[in-house]
């Protein structure tokens, strides 16, 4: 009898547009179990057999508990967890505001980092963890004065995954991606990006399936390694 390998599971966080859309597609193309997050749970863009939604609001606290029991009530156990979902109000602006300050490290950071501890355990130790930033957290590279939340919310995500990978030593293994710059909506109308949703996702995809260096800071547009 033929042996029919098991679908591999990866779990995507903000999966209802953008990037997380596209990928959240592309890892289905290519026969993977997905289970795709959004703030509604409800994701009518994809309608396939291997694909589950579930509801998740990195920026409070009891949808954060509900999205884990939810995953825990499924028993899986992944084989990529991405995590994508971000917001940026003040991209483009050169003032901070308190408002959206809080919001930004509520949802890039404290959510995320609090929302990755709890997943630890439900990840295969010979998994990857990967963790959408972005240049602009680089303070290596920073030579602006604008998105004051956004890139302080990113430096400090980059910190933690490189702590994680510390931690974890490669079991499962950590990366932290620059996805390029997307035509998206998270700062309005951006459609001057360079790469469309689909093409950052393919990118994306061919850097998670491949044999990357534990806590790598890998840019898709360049394909290269940044300084943190």
């Amino acid at each position: 009898m033929k042996c029919i390998p098991m679908q591999k599971k990866v779990l995507i966080t903000g999966a209802s547009k953008g990037i997380g859309l596209a990928l959240s597609r592309h890892f289905l193309a290519h026969n993977y179990e997905v289970i795709g997050t959004s703030r509604t749970g409800k994701i009518i863009e994809i309608t396939h057999s291997s694909f589950t939604p579930i509801a998740l609001d990195l920026s409070k606290t009891d949808s954060v508990a509900n999205a884990l029991k939810e995953l825990e009530s499924l028993k899986v156990t992944f084989d990529i967890f991405i995590n994508n979902a971000g917001i940026g109000p003040d991209l483009n602006y050169t003032e901070p505001e308190q408002d959206t300050y809080l919001k930004t490290f509520e949802v890039n950071t404290t959510g995320t980092t609090f929302f990755i501890e709890k997943m630890i355990s439900n990840i295969t130790k010979e998994g990857k963890i990967i963790i959408i930033s972005s240049k602009m957290g680089s303070i290596e590279m920073c030579s602006s004065s604008c998105s004051v939340a956004y890139r302080m919310s990113k430096a400090a995500l980059n910190m933690y995954s490189k702590i994680l990978a510390n931690k974890l030593n490669g079991f499962p293994k950590v990366a932290v991606i620059h996805p390029g710059w997307v035509r998206t909506m998270i700062s309005g109308d951006n459609t001057s990006g360079r790469l469309s949703p689909e093409e950052s996702a393919l990118g994306i995809f061919d850097f998670v399936i491949s044999d990357f260096d534990n806590s790598a800071f890998w840019d898709i547009e360049t394909q290269t390694h940044l300084p943190w």
